[in-house]
């Protein structure tokens, strides 16, 4: 090595520009995306959900159960009554998400479901996220109020399933920082987005 390459730390088979942070071009641009739901919202429009499957079951299956006989009042998992109502539960949420991306609460309140990556939902991301993101929420209740301490009001189930709820209709504007790296052909900095 001479004396110049070891002063520069060049060597001859490195003949690249390597880029150093202070080398990007900065843009800052606006970015307008979907307003996610908060905590309380999501709440109301679950607490509305709840008492519809309730009355849903209400109504189809506690006539059936009083004209066979059988017993209301157990309260253990594997009792008919508890199998069934929670069937029911997780059958409101997979459907009405697949077919229309919100429940009769999220639908009240103008909230909506949607793929991170802006996908339609398919079943395997709904079952996740109803099925067993739902499961585990409800056999640790505390786990729901993630909601309001996540970015973007993420709760456990959007985290499993990569799923977001958002408001319908209703966008903010995020500003953005935006670093690119120079353009090494024309040796000038691209500020084109």
């Amino acid at each position: 090595m001479s004396e110049f390459e070891k002063d520069t730390n060049v060597s001859n088979t490195e003949s690249e520009i390597v880029p150093t942070p202070n080398m990007y071009a900065t843009q800052e641009i606006e970015q307008i995306e979907e307003k996610t739901a908060g905590f309380w919202m999501r709440f109301w429009a679950f607490i509305i959900d709840s008492l519809i499957v309730s009355a849903i079951v209400g109504i189809l299956v506690n006539p059936i159960f009083h004209l066979f006989g059988w017993s209301l009042a157990e309260n253990n998992w594997y009792a008919p009554m508890t199998i069934i109502s929670g069937l029911f539960y997780y059958a409101y949420f997979v459907l009405l998400t697949k077919f229309w991306n919100q429940t009769i609460g999220k639908m009240i309140f103008g909230l909506k479901v949607k793929s991170i990556n802006g996908a339609p939902l398919d079943w395997a991301t709904v079952l996740f996220r109803e099925v067993i993101g739902r499961f585990i929420n409800n056999t640790i209740i505390i786990l729901y109020v993630i909601a309001a301490f996540m970015p973007k009001n993420k709760g456990l189930h959007d985290v499993i399933a990569d799923t977001v709820v958002v408001h319908e209709k209703v966008f903010i504007k995020n500003k953005v920082v935006v670093h690119q790296p120079p353009n090494v052909e024309n040796d000038s900095v691209s500020t084109t987005i």
